[in-house]
């Protein structure tokens, strides 16, 4: 037998008893009374799960391997579907996507749909409903415990969209991943910045139950089209990968053993996401939608992209999630990429993860691969797709809860039960060195304490500040006190005023006269710009995506829809394979019309279909007509994307311009008026014009001499 660890620890019993052994306590998961080996605390985590495997039926085993969305009802209840896919399915991950509001915040929705979340709650509530299910599956033949995951939740995001992010909520809101960056940036490679909004998010995570994430993503910002940027830290991989290994030793810890950082004392169990490299997507377009499926690097920097995730094994990550993207004309040390998604890729997850890069942890596909985005798997049978997905390397299957798809290929002999065995040892592994066999519950009415906390509302506007970026400056700033200042966008004038300005609040009522900015010392403008209207977008609809007049000219051999002379709604299932949906109808998942892509200027962001600027590019440029003098103009830009301030717009004329990553207007104010000197870095170069992004390779960072702003580049007073 193994060497034994003998320090109690605490357990969590709620169904089946306990046993005393040596006067020594443990779960009797199995309630035989007697102490099994995976039951034994004292053994170490792969010789508990060797055990628990081989007590294990071929159902429980490939239940393991499915996850999917399973959210709380109204009050932190348990819907119905919850038994089936607990005792039917055998599953045991699954994702929250519920919102967790403060306290008398909560709103009942609809909560009929499973994968988006209808109703919001509060901390206990949250608390209370992982609990429920944690009690479920104690009750089970084997008591094995359920992982909950979640997508990234501690980002101030006014569009976070289902699969992609959760809404901050209660949870403290820091800037949006590429603030991280910049904060770290001007830190000057100090990592206790990521350190310290790390043991935020773990402290509050944990609180609830919730202990894995899908993310955090590694992905480049090189091609600035891709709308998913705003998940990603930086166009630089050595930044990149100093990110995701501090994230990796404070959430999940510094000590690796047998490949993979966990331990009880882990908070958060991450999934680094997409690999190899979702970020060099052709045109900046998604592999979420039909119309996205080509990943490119024209540039030859896939070795590049792969560096963060090496940094992520190296660090002990624990799990991995490859992308739906499928590589084109990609040769990596001399094996060319076949063309099929990465989750489906023999040679991407067997062979250059596990063979190549040495992972150890588990492969958690991305959500929906066998029903909806099995790109290059487009006429398989979802039985094939199965199948190939699983024998290519994936352990899990994100958004799919049918375990007979997978019992039944290994009865056919197309998957073996041998690779059935291997992926619920890579399952079962991590949940046992999280200590979730020992006690998967959390203490419910303390669980509304790790919120609110004054501690980590300080260290979240510590970093919110640290991550301003200062990009020019004529002199306007820092503000002169007394001064009278116009407002104008998402900031609050009272706020302003409680700084010693007197203030003029140019945001008004449609049909209100705006009052005018002639008399103004300084302009103050909160700019950004969001995709509108493209809930309405229809595959099949001869008015939205089967328009004659946008032609995708992306060329995919052998796919449907993907010839470079078809409409982009054209490679759609239910227009190219007579699908009984349209998967990418409402564009759910984000992103501007596939035909406007390439509009990041503010001028023709202005102009376009499927674009917003707010405030309006008109009132911005009235305003500066009104105040006389564009050196009085101070511009702050949310960068959710790498928008690019075309010259036309009259924008970098701005006395100052600012970048934000997402800031509460105290930290904007208290950087704005002096009280903090900015001293965040662009994490990511702007281009100076649309024509910079188009000629850009998609693979490659910055844009050279067409760079407005370079990486790196920041002042400050």
């Amino acid at each position: 037998m193994s060497e034994l660890h003998l320090e109690q620890p605490r357990l969590g019993a709620r169904v089946k008893p306990t046993l005393e052994v040596d006067g020594l306590t443990f779960r009797d998961l199995d309630g035989d009374g007697e102490l099994a080996p995976y039951e034994d605390w004292r053994l170490p985590a792969r010789e508990r799960t060797a055990d628990l495997a081989s007590r294990m039926t071929l159902e429980e085993k490939a239940g393991l391997m499915l996850i999917d969305t399973l959210n709380a009802r109204f009050g932190g209840e348990m819907a119905t579907y919850a038994r089936d896919y607990l005792d039917d399915q055998y599953m045991r991950r699954f994702i929250f996507r519920n919102q967790v509001v403060p306290t008398g915040e909560e709103t009942q929705g609809d909560d009929s749909h499973v994968f988006l979340a209808g109703s919001t709650i509060n901390p206990i509530q949250a608390a209370r409903f992982l609990n429920s299910v944690q009690e479920h599956a104690e009750g089970s033949r084997l008591g094995i415990p359920a992982l909950f995951k979640s997508n990234a939740r501690n980002h101030i995001d006014p569009e976070a969209r289902p699969g992609i992010n959760e809404a901050a909520g209660v949870f403290t809101a820091f800037p949006k991943e590429a603030g991280l960056a910049a904060a770290l940036l001007g830190a000057d490679g100090d990592t206790s910045v990521i350190e310290a909004f790390a043991r935020v998010m773990g402290a509050q995570w944990r609180a609830i139950g919730l202990r894995g994430m899908y993310g955090y993503a590694v992905d480049l910002i090189t091609e600035p089209r891709w709308y998913r940027t705003h998940e990603c830290f930086s166009q630089d991989a050595d930044l990149t990968s100093d990110i995701v290994r501090t994230l990796i030793g404070t959430l999940q810890g510094t000590q690796v053993e047998d490949g993979v950082a966990l331990s009880p004392d882990s908070d958060v169990l991450l999934t680094i996401k997409h690999f190899p490299g979702g970020g060099p997507q052709e045109l900046g377009l998604d592999p979420h939608y039909s119309f996205g499926k080509t990943q490119v690097y024209p540039g030859g920097r896939f070795a590049e992209h792969l560096r963060p995730f090496e940094a992520a094994i190296r660090a002990g990550a624990a799990s991995v999630m490859p992308y739906y993207g499928v590589p084109m004309d990609v040769t990596h040390e001399g094996v060319e990429l076949e063309q099929i998604g990465m989750a489906f890729s023999d040679q991407v997850i067997n062979g250059l993860l596990r063979d190549g890069l040495g992972f150890a942890g588990y492969v958690n596909s991305d959500t929906g691969i066998i029903t909806d985005r099995a790109w290059g798997l487009e006429e398989k049978t979802v039985p094939e797709r199965v199948a190939t997905a699983v024998n290519s390397g994936s352990d899990t299957l994100s958004g799919f809860h049918d375990v007979s798809a997978i019992t039944s290929l290994v009865e056919a002999g197309l998957v073996s039960s041998e690779r059935v065995d291997l992926a619920a040892r890579r399952l079962l592994e991590p949940m046992f060195r999280l200590g979730l066999f020992e006690d998967p519950y959390v203490d419910e009415e303390a669980a509304e304490a790790a919120f609110g906390r004054p501690e980590h509302a300080e260290v979240c506007l510590d970093l919110q500040r640290r991550s301003v970026v200062l990009l020019q400056n004529s002199g306007v700033l820092p503000l002169a006190q007394g001064s009278k200042v116009y407002v104008l966008g998402t900031i609050d004038p009272q706020v302003v005023a409680s700084y010693g300005f007197e203030v003029v609040d140019g945001n008004v009522g449609e049909g209100t006269q705006r009052p005018s900015a002639t008399d103004a010392d300084v302009v103050l403008v909160t700019l950004t710009a969001r995709t509108r209207g493209t809930a309405l977008y229809r595959s099949a609809n001869p008015a939205s995506g089967m328009r004659p007049d946008k032609i995708s000219p992306i060329v995919f051999p052998g796919v449907r829809g993907l010839d470079g002379h078809s409409p982009y709604g054209a490679a759609d299932a239910c227009v190219a394979y007579d699908g009984d949906h349209c998967t990418d109808d409402t564009l759910l998942h984000g992103g501007s019309f596939p035909w406007e892509s390439s509009v990041l200027d503010f001028t023709g962001m202005a102009g376009a279909e499927s674009w917003e600027v707010t405030p309006s590019l008109d009132t911005v440029q009235d305003v500066v007509r009104e105040v006389g003098n564009p050196g009085k103009v101070v511009l702050d830009v949310y960068f959710r994307q790498p928008f690019v301030l075309d010259e036309d717009s009259g924008l970098r004329d701005a006395g100052a311009i600012v970048a934000s990553f997402g800031i509460t207007d105290q930290a904007r104010m208290d950087v704005l008026s002096g009280r903090s000197a900015p001293g965040g870095k662009m994490p990511f170069a702007l281009a100076a014009t649309r024509q910079a992004i188009e000629d850009n390779q998609s693979d490659v960072p910055g844009y050279g001499d067409d760079a407005l702003f370079d990486y790196g580049h920041g002042l400050t007073y």
